[in-house]
């Protein structure tokens, strides 16, 4: 893993992440990508606290966000699907509104990332991430490919409490300190 490394004499501490699909033509049966994130974050020792799936719509993606928000039990948010440049996607509109900062970083990994996987395609993804309430929100494309390197290459490793020199996990509880 560039840049970074994992301590094992560091404890791991998991967190409770909840994953959102954002889709208009997907039902529970057919959500491959909100599968293959549960999956991974169960495998990687973190607690899903909860799963949903919502249309491709502002107010219901910002319903549910608020909702997982206000939940003790949810550190994390992962979106999958409505970042692309259709007149549906609002994906990033929803999430950047709730946002106190916004992780800017993430996007621009996230394409350096995704254009090694898809070349010059990667300007069609407007993958983000931010803060909001103390919850740390990132917006993944819908593919199972966007989500695999998102969160392989990306959000694991800054989830991971022993990854060095530092992850997110160091900072969460100071989030909401004045």
């Amino acid at each position: 893993m560039p840049g970074g490394r994992i301590d094992s004499a560091r404890p791991f501490t998991p967190l409770g992440i909840a994953v959102l699909t954002i889709s208009d033509s997907r039902d529970a049966a057919t959500d491959t990508s909100g599968d293959l994130l549960a999956e991974r974050i169960v495998a990687a020792g973190h607690r899903l606290a909860a799963r949903a799936l919502v249309r491709d719509s502002k107010l219901h993606i910002q319903q549910q966000v608020r909702s997982w928000i206000d939940d003790r039990d949810v550190d994390v948010i992962i979106s999958t699907g409505g970042t692309g440049l259709t007149g549906r996607d609002v994906t990033p509109e929803a999430v950047r509104e709730l946002f106190e900062k916004e992780l800017e970083g993430f996007a621009v990994l996230w394409h350096l990332a995704s254009y090694e996987t898809v070349g010059v395609s990667t300007m069609q993804s407007r993958a983000c991430a931010g803060i909001a309430g103390g919850t740390v929100i990132y917006a993944l494309p819908g593919s199972n490919g966007a989500c695999r390197d998102g969160w392989d290459r990306l959000i694991c490793p800054q989830l991971d409490s022993r990854h060095r020199p530092c992850s997110i996990v160091e900072v969460i509880p100071r989030f909401q300190e004045t």
